[in-house]
């Protein structure tokens, strides 16, 4: 009979106390980044709306910031997804591979189990993609963010300035923040130059709003640039069906690395992130196509039955 003393047990709880509050500490500090926006940019509404009352372009403004605010927080909001228990080991070939202490061995349950899987990326080595942390076989192009702690399908990057992991699930609401985001900046510095202007050559009545003039064109051409330059990077990896991940790493594949691995062709590859029908294409609303879990390869063709069966698991015919 294992009995612990109490005083063993006020040893624990003190060990596990500073590691729980630093983990409170360390979530609270994640969410600077988003204070951080979420303050510059009702800066930007006030300084806008209130001080310099640009009516004649009040209607635009604020559709691109609606549309920003949207798809803003439903980039923040929306829960990564993570892979379904299909992809965890049966119990009794997870006893196996925790018993098991040749690499070589635990490689064979593995592959025995992830032959009834849709799974065709390798590691470098060549073997399977397992998740020793959750505890499951990596589906293609999952991977493992140690901020959120968990496995993330179709993980793009961890940004912190939505203190959230970019992926399956939220992937074209971050592009479409970035997108409304350049809108936003630019209406700001094309409506505001004019006034910013006359700040500068002194013909602006001495006010506290030219301050704001100021600081306001500043602040959103420097965001413009900034946005725009990532929403670019972001539009050419949609039109390659790339990751961030992958466009550093190319996926490995039985036969070996292959950039392209993913692509289907312009037309195909923004359908995926996007959809196949335009009108939900402006909207944050999820509309891309596949469950996250399986993705067509260029190789598939090997196999066209195979083939076959994941284009209609990803609902692409």
């Amino acid at each position: 009979m294992d009995v612990t003393s109490p005083a063993a047990n006020v040893l624990h709880g003190l060990k596990m106390a500073p590691s729980h509050a630093l983990r409170c500490c360390k979530r609270a500090l994640n969410w600077v980044p988003v204070l951080f926006i979420n303050l510059v940019v009702g800066w930007s509404y006030y300084a806008y709306v209130v001080e310099l009352c640009v009516c004649n372009y009040l209607v635009i403004f604020h559709i691109f910031f609606i549309m920003f605010i949207w798809s803003y927080w439903k980039t923040i909001g929306s829960k990564p997804a993570s892979p379904s228990k299909a992809f965890c080991l049966p119990r009794a070939e997870k006893e196996l591979y925790e018993r098991e202490e040749r690499a070589e061995t635990q490689q064979e349950i593995l592959k025995k189990v992830a032959k009834n899987l849709p799974v065709y990326t390798r590691t470098a080595g060549g073997a399977i993609r397992y998740c020793d942390h959750c505890q499951i076989i990596k589906p293609d192009r999952c991977h493992h963010c140690s901020t959120c702690e968990m496995c993330v399908l179709k993980m793009d990057h961890h940004c912190p300035w939505v203190n959230n992991c970019v992926g399956f699930s939220n992937y074209k609401f971050f592009v479409l923040f970035l997108a409304y985001a350049s809108f936003y900046c630019a209406v700001i510095c094309a409506t505001v130059i004019q006034y910013f202007i006359k700040f500068w050559t002194k013909q602006l009545p001495d006010t506290h709003a030219k301050f704001h003039i100021l600081f306001l064109f500043f602040v959103a051409a420097l965001f413009f640039i900034s946005i725009l330059s990532l929403l670019s990077y972001h539009l050419w990896l949609v039109g390659k069906n790339r990751t961030t991940i992958e466009a550093f790493r190319a996926p490995v594949f039985a036969n070996g690395p292959d950039k392209n691995g993913f692509s289907l062709g312009f037309s195909r590859n923004v359908a995926e992130v996007f959809g196949d029908q335009g009108k939900y294409w402006l909207f944050p609303v999820f509309s891309g196509l596949g469950d996250g879990l399986s993705y067509v390869t260029r190789l598939v063709h090997i196999d066209p039955e195979q083939a076959n069966r994941v284009l209609q698991q990803n609902g692409k015919r």
